[in-house]
């Protein structure tokens, strides 16, 4: 009976540890096809007016954003057509989200590789350590 109680309390620290694990999503540190840029890097393409793309849900977005950054939204807006419609396949374009517990940038700018981009920028650090650099915001 011991012996039963040890093997249940093992069990059990096994499964709530793996649930934990699959439950901490990390966005990946590169994408292929697009050069992963830090927060002063992506301060310099926005001085540039290279266009920023913010594919956050629309409660982040309404809460605050890159100034003059486009929004399409990953999971119901974006596409070739609504991408291409706001930026041309040969210009530079910066991708973000909210950092990095936040898969939706990485996966945009994928999406944009794969569509014939060439200069894709992927922000990783996003829009919360743009924030806390205290760049402008609206």
């Amino acid at each position: 009976m011991k012996s039963f109680k040890y093997i249940f309390v093992f069990v059990s620290l096994a499964i709530f540890t793996s649930i934990a694990i699959a439950g901490t999503k990390i966005s990946p540190e590169a994408v292929p096809g697009a050069k992963t840029i830090d927060t002063s890097s992506a301060k310099s393409l926005f001085d540039e007016g290279v266009a920023f793309v913010d594919v956050r849900k629309d409660a982040d977005w309404d809460a605050g954003r890159i100034p003059g950054a486009i929004h399409i939204e990953l999971k119901k807006q974006l596409s070739e057509d609504t991408l291409g419609s706001e930026v041309k396949k040969n210009e530079k374009l910066v991708v973000y989200c909210n950092g990095h517990k936040c898969l939706r940038s990485s996966k945009a700018a994928a999406k944009a590789v794969s569509w014939g981009y060439q200069d894709v920028y992927y922000y990783r650090d996003g829009f919360p350590a743009w924030e806390a650099a205290g760049y402008p915001v609206e």
